[in-house]
């Protein structure tokens, strides 16, 4: 298949281009590099720098392309962010899939694979937590995802889009080869910032050790990104005429951050300190996720559900990447404008 990935220069996008093509597709990057890396995008895809602002772009890019399907990854993810800036998260992750998803109908092209949250959870009634949860966002963040997905519903029914929504819970790890990684300014997930606090002998922020939690702090669903990209190009395969399909990705079981920051000593090997802070606006005390939906539907098993696999390729690429993805491309002949 021929595929746009949107936002294929940051974390997990990065991570699925390079899936998919050694899955046989053919991958095309739209992203503006205002939060990817260029050097995280696999030499083999055609690379386009350009935002999803510009309707004009992205139709030239589907026609000129020949893209069968669009996967949309591209947005903003701070959830403690959202809060204070509320605007930059709706106008991104809502406002600009709007403008996608106008621009895939004008171009003809009917597939989306679109890159969704567990923040659309909120406070969930029951754990672990099942697609058709009654959804309750408590973020900026979780709204706006939810937003998007109401639209991809809504350009479905009217335009007979096809479409599957993949709604992650906590993404981490690094490729097996230490390739590619996780590498955001500012970082704002747990196992990066612990890594980075045993990297620089500083300390990691604890939010919220009152929690009704067995240890006091927030339980999290960890789900390394290699199965969460393995899922995606399943996905792919699974699309077709009549699809409306949603699943959660998550490993079906928790650990809290005093467990995690454990996970990351032994895979250091370093005591890594920690200074406890007030609980964080929109963090709820549990979330797990129910995927029994995608392994029943798509065949799909995490093959690295260990927290401790998870932190040690987190490790492996932090300590190799003390700067992140800093060295440039000398082959600069794959980037389009």
């Amino acid at each position: 298949m021929r595929i746009l990935v949107t936002g294929g220069a940051g974390y997990i996008g990065s991570h699925t281009v390079r899936d998919l093509i050694n899955s046989g597709h053919t991958v095309t990057v739209l992203d503006n590099l205002s939060k990817g890396h260029q050097e995280a995008v696999d030499p083999r895809a055609s690379f386009i720098v350009g935002n999803l602002s510009n309707q004009d772009l992205i139709i030239r890019t589907l026609q000129a392309h020949k893209i069968e399907v669009v996967m949309h990854f591209a947005g903003l993810t701070d959830v403690r962010e959202s809060v204070h800036e509320p605007y930059k998260y709706y106008f991104t992750n809502f406002s600009l899939t709007l403008n996608l998803l106008s621009a895939m109908i004008k171009a003809g092209v009917k597939n989306l694979v679109y890159s969704s949250s567990a923040a659309i959870y909120g406070n969930p009634d029951l754990i672990p937590i099942v697609e058709n949860e009654h959804p309750e966002p408590i973020t900026p963040y979780g709204r706006s995802k939810l937003m998007a997905e109401t639209a991809i519903e809504d350009f479905s029914h009217a335009y007979n889009l096809n479409y599957i929504i993949l709604r992650y819970f906590n993404v981490a790890g690094a490729s097996t080869d230490s390739v590619l990684g996780e590498d955001h300014h500012p970082e704002s997930h747990l196992i990066p910032r612990i890594l980075h606090a045993a990297q620089e002998e500083g300390v990691v922020e604890v939010f919220g050790t009152d929690y009704q939690t067995p240890d006091g702090t927030c339980i999290r669903d960890f789900v390394h990104v290699l199965d969460v990209s393995r899922a995606h190009v399943l996905a792919v395969d699974h699309l077709r005429p009549g699809i409306k399909e949603v699943f959660n990705i998550g490993s079906d079981r928790g650990f809290s951050v005093k467990e995690v920051i454990t996970a990351c000593e032994k895979a250091t090997g370093k005591k890594i300190g920690t200074i406890e802070l007030k609980r964080r606006v929109g963090d709820p005390a549990i979330l797990i996720a129910n995927s029994q939906k995608i392994r029943k539907v798509l065949k799909w098993l995490p093959l690295y559900p260990s927290i401790d696999t998870i932190v040690a390729h987190s490790w492996h690429w932090h300590s190799s990447h003390p700067e992140g993805h800093a060295e440039i491309f000398k082959d600069s002949s794959q980037i389009q404008h």
